[in-house]
């Protein structure tokens, strides 16, 4: 296989559920193909550069292999390389996510002793000496 159309290939390698929210999700900007623009008709080949948008996250990816139907979700991490930039960025945005929503989702007032203990931990994985 030489190419393969960019809505079944994000399909396939398991960014989204079905083709038509791949479709939906590239016809509102949210993929970009080589630092422009694209349709869900859009040819790929290996060694092309997707940025993909799914709110609040985003994938820089390079293509690594193409695939005529959709495969297991570990056989469809061989289909991408993430760039150590993106993966750092994500995971650094999630685990502020993640602290956001310990100390969002108390009651007003004093953490409680429980919450304070969780609050601590999760600092001390990510690495802040503030704690």
């Amino acid at each position: 296989m030489v190419d393969q159309r960019l809505d079944k290939w994000l399909w396939c390698a398991r960014f989204y559920k079905t083709r038509t929210l791949a479709a939906e999700a590239i016809k509102a900007g949210r993929v970009a193909v080589n630092g422009l623009s694209a349709k869900p008709a859009k040819l790929l080949a290996v060694g092309d550069q997707l940025v993909i948008k799914m709110p609040p996250y985003e994938f820089v990816v390079s293509v690594q292999g193409l695939v005529a139907q959709r495969v297991s979700a570990p056989l469809a991490k061989a289909l991408y390389l993430e760039t150590p930039d993106s993966a750092t960025a994500r995971e650094k945005l999630s685990a502020e996510l993640r602290l956001r929503a310990i100390i969002e989702d108390r009651a007003p007032g004093k953490l409680s002793k429980h919450d304070r203990r969780a609050r601590e931990a999760f600092q001390r994985e990510l690495g802040r000496d503030d704690v």
